[in-house]
């Protein structure tokens, strides 16, 4: 059977930290593979080129994410946009860079059916990553620990038939000083798009997907993929949605049954081998790891 695909005007993807233990790789590049777009912007944190000059960790699951993202570009027409992010800082140096339908570059303005969106990866409004560089590096090391703990504690839950637990998210809705942090975060996001008369902002960065009004600001934040697991997707009639891995599962189930039905129906007999890409739809959800 023809490999399933839910299609969308546009995929915004941020924070997907290749090179790290805790990338969701399996799971991203299932959702990249089961997707077509007419623009897809990746907008930072693609790379995590801290991570990488520390100890390493990159992949073939890593570089077949590259591969998926240029077979986007070179075989489905697909514009591709990428906005580099705190992780991947060292391509500041090289920007704005152009390679026919690839733009790597700081910022994007995005068209949308109700006004221009700006598109910022965010670290520029994150006073400890924009002026003491060491003391984020520190940050993110402490986060990698918490996420190595973070494993650990839920095998644990597995075994015991517990569904996945976040510690990070739970520290980051209990600790006053975090939550005062996003809230600010985002309205300085939402002050910083009023003053390029843009009708939106989108984001990513502090890995809280949200999908808001601010005043009369729209806020957008793609999340991540090392533990949201969300996308933002944009419909033809102009819609946002931050959908989530499970949610994406569930739909293209749906419609891979809708098309074998409508096969059988037809009396249609598909003997052809299955593709490599239809197998990777019965992995196992990663709450279940």
């Amino acid at each position: 059977m023809k490999k399933t695909t839910l299609s969308y005007k546009t995929i915004i993807l941020s924070d997907v930290h290749l090179g790290t233990e805790d990338c969701k790789i399996d799971e991203v590049n299932h959702f990249l593979k089961h997707t077509h777009c007419e623009k897809l912007v990746l907008n930072g944190d693609i790379i995590d080129g801290w991570s990488l000059a520390r100890h390493g960790g990159w992949n073939e699951k890593h570089t077949r994410f590259i591969r998926l993202v240029l077979k986007k570009l070179e075989k489905r027409n697909t514009e591709v946009i990428y906005l580099r992010g705190n992780h991947d800082d060292i391509l500041t140096r090289f920007l704005p860079l152009f390679f026919g339908k690839l733009r790597i570059v700081n910022e994007h303005i995005h068209e949308g059916s109700k006004g221009n969106y700006l598109v910022v990866h965010g670290d520029g409004f994150d006073a400890v990553t924009m002026n003491h560089k060491w003391l984020a590096v520190l940050g993110d090391i402490g986060y990698q620990s918490l996420l190595k703990l973070n494993r650990v504690y839920n095998k644990d839950r597995a075994w015991r038939g517990k569904e996945y637990f976040s510690l990070s998210k739970a520290i980051k809705a209990r600790v006053k000083s975090a939550v005062s942090f996003v809230g600010k975060y985002e309205e300085q996001l939402q002050s910083f798009a009023e003053k390029r008369n843009c009708a939106g902002i989108i984001c990513g960065h502090i890995h809280t997907p949200d999908n808001k009004m601010i005043g009369n600001t729209h806020y957008l934040n793609s999340g991540d993929w090392v533990e949201s697991l969300t996308a933002l997707v944009e419909y033809e009639d102009g819609r946002f949605e931050v959908i989530g891995y499970p949610e994406f599962c569930r739909r293209l189930d749906e419609k891979t049954q809708l098309k074998a039905l409508k096969k059988l129906a037809a009396g249609e007999a598909d003997l052809a081998p299955v593709e490599e890409d239809d197998l990777e739809m019965n992995m196992p959800l990663p709450f279940a790891s």
